[in-house]
């Protein structure tokens, strides 16, 4: 009996030491260019992916995480990489081909992010507009049982960015700037006196990204219409979505 039991010792070890998955990721691109997704995991954890590919039009990738994984996925645009992953991108860059680990994109770039199996088992997630736009982006729970609504910015903000925000690649309007990074001012980023969420409130550029896509953060305080919750599911991030 007792070599049973550390026989099934030993298993219950060898599986917390496995992991149980957390999710699958499926990376969709709907955009007419290539995209390079980047991930971001948090706590100095390694980056899913190993940090970030190529994604053709019309291409889509799985990932897998681990249970308690949380993090960041971003597309980044016009990247051009040599064959030992040096290179630049647009927008969204992170120093190469594979972001390093703590690498995450430089602003303006739409995020989709996630703490999986949270508080009472449910993941959290969401699209934010935080540290600007640079494509649209949607986040689809499959499978799960909760609230699992869909999340993300079907907008072209591009088109619509005012010139004060938007970041330019010779004539082309290739992202839209936070007002925070555009002015790095308290009452834009919800920093020094603007640092709580009874004195940071929406402004008209955070607005325009609200009435834009409703179910994105739009700014630092932004939670009760934007952060999301679902249980038991896998995830469909899909860059330029028709729809959700």
């Amino acid at each position: 009996m007792a070599i049973l039991h550390r026989s099934l010792l030993l298993i219950v070890l060898f599986l917390g030491f496995r992991g149980v998955p957390g999710a699958v990721f499926t990376f969709v691109n709907q955009c007419n260019n290539p995209v390079w997704p980047g991930t971001l995991s948090g706590n100095g954890a390694a980056p899913l992916g190993n940090g970030g590919f190529l994604l053709a039009p019309g291409a889509s990738a799985s990932m897998t995480a681990p249970a308690g994984w949380s993090g960041r996925f971003w597309a980044r645009t016009g990247c051009s990489f040599d064959d030992a992953g040096n290179g630049r991108c647009s927008t969204g860059d992170c120093g190469s081909l594979k972001c390093a680990v703590g690498a995450g994109g430089v602003p303006p770039v739409t995020l989709a992010e996630f703490t999986l199996q949270g508080s009472g088992g449910k993941d959290f997630y969401d699209v934010s507009l935080v540290d600007g736009y640079n494509v649209g982006m949607g986040i689809k729970p499959t499978g799960g049982t909760g609230d699992c609504q869909y999340a993300g910015c079907l907008a072209d903000l591009n088109h619509s960015c005012p010139a004060e925000l938007q970041l330019q690649e010779g004539d082309a309007v290739v992202a839209c700037k936070s007002a925070c990074s555009a002015f790095d001012k308290p009452q834009y980023c919800c920093t020094g006196p603007n640092s709580l969420p009874s004195t940071c409130s929406p402004t008209t550029y955070s607005q325009i990204f609200k009435t834009a896509c409703p179910t994105a953060y739009s700014y630092a305080y932004d939670d009760a219409s934007s952060t999301f919750t679902c249980t038991g599911t896998d995830y469909v991030i899909t860059f330029c979505p028709s729809g959700p």
